[in-house]
C-alpha cells in the first residue's frame, strides 16, 4: 500500500479538458487534481485517451477546451520546452533515446532546460573543461547512482537491455529536476523482473527527490501497488476517479477491461 498520500493542495489541476482530432473527440471533459507528493494513476484500455491527455498536459497537443494549471499557473498554449522549464518532465511509451550516444550522454540531455545555447552546442566536445558543464555532470552522476546505472554509464544506449533503457529514460527525465514527473507506460514491453526493478526505482526517486508523479500504466498490479488515487478513462471520457482500489474495482472499469487484462 502506498504511504505517500498527497495534500489537499493541487499541484496539477485539469478542468473539463477536451481535445478533437478532425471529427474524432479524443478527450471529453476530463478533470483531475493531483496533490503534492502523490503518485496518481491514469489508467484505461488501449485507445482510452491516456497518451492524448499526457500530450495535452506537456504541451504537445494543447486542449481545445478546458484548463490545465500547474502549481496554480496556466499551461494552456505553453510549448513543450517551456512546460519542461516550468518543472514537468516526462518519459514516453516507446523508448525515445538517442542511438549512437552513451548512457551518460543521453542522461546529460535531460539537463538541456538549464543550459545556455552555447553550452548545449559544445556539450560533447569540451564540457568537462567548463564550470557549468561540470555542475551538470555532477547532477547526472547523482542520478546514475540513484538508478544504479554505473555499470553501463559509458555503453552505447542501444546495446543495453530494454529494461535498462527504460531506466535511462527515467534518469534523463530526472536530470531535468522536475517537480512533476509524468511516466507514460514505463513498464511497456518489460518482463516481470524488469517491472519490479523499475517500480523500485520509481519509488526510490519519488522518496529521494520529493516528486509528484502521474503514472500512465496498463498493468493493474503496478497501479494498485504504488498509486494513491487513479483516474480511469475509456473512449476519452472519465469512468471514475478516486482511491486506487475503489477506482480499479468500479463495475464500469471492470466492464471496460474485460478481455483486455489477464
Amino acid at each position: 500500500m502506498p504511504n505517500h498520500a498527497g495534500s489537499s493542495e493541487g499541484v496539477l489541476s485539469l478542468k473539463q479538458v477536451s481535445r478533437w482530432f478532425g471529427g474524432v473527440q479524443a478527450l471529453a471533459d476530463v478533470s483531475m487534481d493531483i496533490g503534492q507528493g502523490e503518485i496518481y494513476g491514469l489508467i484505461g484500455p488501449n485507445g482510452a485517451g491516456k497518451t492524448t491527455l499526457v500530450n495535452a498536459i506537456t504541451g504537445f497537443y494543447p486542449p481545445q477546451q478546458g484548463t490545465i494549471r500547474f502549481e496554480g499557473k496556466p499551461l494552456n498554449g505553453i510549448h513543450p520546452h517551456r512546460v519542461a522549464r516550468n518543472g514537468i518532465a516526462r518519459t514516453f511509451q516507446n523508448v525515445a533515446l538517442f542511438k549512437g550516444m552513451s548512457v551518460l550522454d543521453n542522461i546529460l540531455l535531460g539537463r538541456h532546460v538549464f543550459m545556455r545555447p552555447s553550452a548545449m552546442a559544445s556539450l560533447f566536445y569540451w564540457w568537462w573543461a567548463q564550470k557549468e558543464e561540470i555542475v551538470h555532470r555532477h547532477k547526472v552522476e547523482e542520478i546514475i547512482d540513484l538508478l544504479q546505472l554505473e555499470s553501463v554509464r559509458d555503453e552505447p544506449v542501444e546495446v543495453i537491455p530494454l529494461g535498462m533503457q527504460k531506466r535511462v529514460e527515467l534518469a534523463r527525465a530526472l536530470a531535468a529536476e522536475p517537480r512533476l514527473l509524468v511516466l507514460d507506460e514505463p513498464m511497456a514491453g518489460m518482463n516481470q523482473e524488469e517491472k519490479e526493478y523499475i517500480v523500485r526505482f520509481i519509488l526510490d526517486a519519488q522518496e529521494a527527490l520529493g516528486l509528484t508523479i502521474l503514472l500512465i500504466e496498463h498493468h493493474m498490479d503496478v497501479v494498485t501497488a504504488i498509486c494513491d488515487r487513479a483516474l480511469v478513462l475509456n473512449n476519452g471520457r472519465m469512468i471514475t476517479e478516486g482511491p486506487v482500489h475503489e477506482a480499479v474495482n468500479h463495475p464500469a472499469v471492470v466492464s471496460a477491461y474485460i478481455g483486455e487484462v489477464a
